[in-house]
């Protein structure tokens, strides 16, 4: 998550009227057409009645699309899979502009307006996310032998994501850190876009682990779909750059002390900047479990807990390594024991800021000791771990991380879910900030450990029922309000949308569409 943010939330939200489709009959006797006359009289009625009713200039909602299949039906997950691309699409055309593929933070559909402000590369890989769920669930239809919306949106999805990968570059700036094992020059991605590829500010705080980690993420699962070298190459280097950022110094039992930074400009260690990174480093080893690629791993000695050592291991070995030590460490520090889910940091830390050490004449980053952890709890700091847990358990069988994601699943979901608050029967999760975005992170938790505990599906179902309440009641030009269960705002200036959440809401029809044949 980027530390550059702002807080900006539509108040005064309604829903307004909406539509139901009317079939086209005959009436063969006068009897039915009164029938029909006096019930056509009732609606322009009732019509003029609530526009009386309503406020001047009062923005009104596409209308809804009536009930849908059935959950659990092929037609189910082909309606999920076509409500991602047509939200997907209207969000391309919304908030990116031309070849340069720069993305306007806010869209208001109601006056047209994009704003100047550009969004951050966190934000920017929102929609890398989107355009690669989509593919999973184009994939799985194929698969399922239902080829047709793969035959119409799987070139271009796969073209539209080189073009965000191509010009992700706008974000792209080379620096040189001192680590706590070597001195290096990196080419990472920024918080900010430059006008020129390759020419963003990444010094200091201005580049933070985890967007590199969200990349990675990306990376792999766009590699894996469309088997493009290049998103391995840069997917594999990010991940060099990140775990080069793990605090491997000692601590006076030896022990490493372990934990990465919100970013080099920082000593707090957070959720955010470790949980992310088990699932990919997991995808990483599956990859290459069956090689014998090597990669060099560099660490401080045990014994002395100063001289700094290298090796060359396995990259499978080296990966899941990674993937374990990081989970460990998140769990360790960072999971509440009151209610079992994730605290976002470990803060009062020592030194205070970033510093660095000389030894044996070698300049390196000094070792941080936090021991505070501080909330408070955030879902997506939950959902990595859940996903992480997901992936370590199928990579490795292991019971203790399916009992990891068993637990956690059940006590986010009564922590972060309330039944009722906003609309009976609907569940209401926090929308602050940029929850919305969070919240999908939880619910693609859910979604990952499905197949071995089956008990998510109502965590799942809670998401399905808020996204179809929205599209059914809200949608207005292809765009859902941020609340999903309350709409739109009075004033129509005030229906700014954050171009993340409007791909977080495809990318979650697109996982809720290949859960859907996951189902079946």
């Amino acid at each position: 998550m980027s530390p550059v943010v702002k807080n900006v939330t539509p108040d005064g939200r309604h829903g307004g009227d909406t539509g139901k489709e009317k079939s086209s009959c005959k009436f063969y006797t006068m009897k039915m057409k009164l029938k029909y006359f006096l019930s056509v009289m009732l609606v322009v009625f009732c019509s003029v009645a609530l526009a009386a009713c309503k406020s001047d200039g009062e923005p009104e909602p596409d209308p809804g699309t009536g009930n849908g299949p059935t959950p659990g039906t092929e037609n189910y997950a082909e309606q999920n899979l076509l409500r991602a691309i047509e939200i997907a699409d209207a969000a391309f055309e919304n908030h990116f502009e031309g070849n340069t593929m720069k993305m306007a933070r806010y869209y208001n559909p109601y006056t047209g307006v994009r704003s100047s402000e550009t969004g951050s590369i966190w934000m920017y890989t929102a929609a890398i996310e989107a355009v690669n769920a989509v593919l999973h669930g184009l994939k799985a239809l194929k698969d399922d032998g239902q080829p047709m919306l793969y035959n119409n949106h799987f070139d271009r999805y796969a073209e539209q994501l080189y073009k965000l990968y191509d010009a992700a570059d706008f974000y792209l700036g080379t620096f040189s850190l001192v680590s706590y094992t070597q001195t290096k020059s990196w080419s990472v991605y920024a918080v900010n876009r430059a006008s020129n590829k390759g020419a963003a500010n990444v010094t200091g705080v201005l580049n933070v682990y985890d967007d590199q980690m969200w990349l990675v993420r990306e990376y792999v699962e766009a590699y894996k779909l469309t088997g493009k070298e290049e998103y391995l190459a840069k997917a594999e280097y990010l991940t060099e750059y990140v775990l080069d950022g793990w605090d491997c110094t000692r601590a006076s039992n030896s022990e490493e002390r372990g934990g990465i930074p919100w970013g080099p400009g920082y000593v707090t260690k957070h959720s955010c900047s470790n949980g992310p990174m088990v699932s990919p480093l997991v995808w990483l080893y599956e990859l290459y479990k069956d090689r014998n690629d090597e990669i060099e791993y560099r660490y401080i000695d045990a014994t002395d807990r100063q001289t700094r050592r290298s090796e060359m291991r396995k990259k499978s070995e080296h990966y899941l390594d990674f993937a374990k030590r990081i989970y460990a460490w998140q769990k360790r520090y960072l999971l509440r024991p009151d209610n079992g889910v994730y605290d976002d940091m470990m803060g009062g830390c020592s030194p205070g800021s970033p510093s660095t050490e000389r030894i044996n004449g070698v300049t390196y980053r000094r070792g941080i000791t936090c021991n505070d952890r501080v909330g408070p709890p955030i879902t997506y700091n939950s959902g990595t771990m859940l996903s992480g847990a997901a992936d370590l358990y199928r990579a490795t069988g292991e019971a203790t991380y399916l009992n990891d994601a068993k637990d956690l699943a059940d006590k986010s979901f009564n922590h972060f879910a309330t039944l009722g608050q906003t609309k009976p029967g609907y569940y209401t999760y926090d929308l602050s900030g940029f929850r919305n975005w969070f919240n999908g992170v939880l619910m693609r938790g859910y979604a990952d450990i499905y197949s071995a505990y089956p008990n998510v599906s109502i965590c799942l179902k809670s998401f399905q029922d808020n996204l179809d309440y929205g599209y059914k009641n809200y949608l207005y030009k292809h765009v859902l309000p941020t609340n999903l269960l309350v709409g739109w705002s009075r004033e129509a200036s005030n229906n700014n949308v954050e171009g993340m959440f409007a791909f977080a809401f495809a990318a979650e029809y697109a996982v809720l569409a290949k859960y859907e044949m996951e189902k079946e």
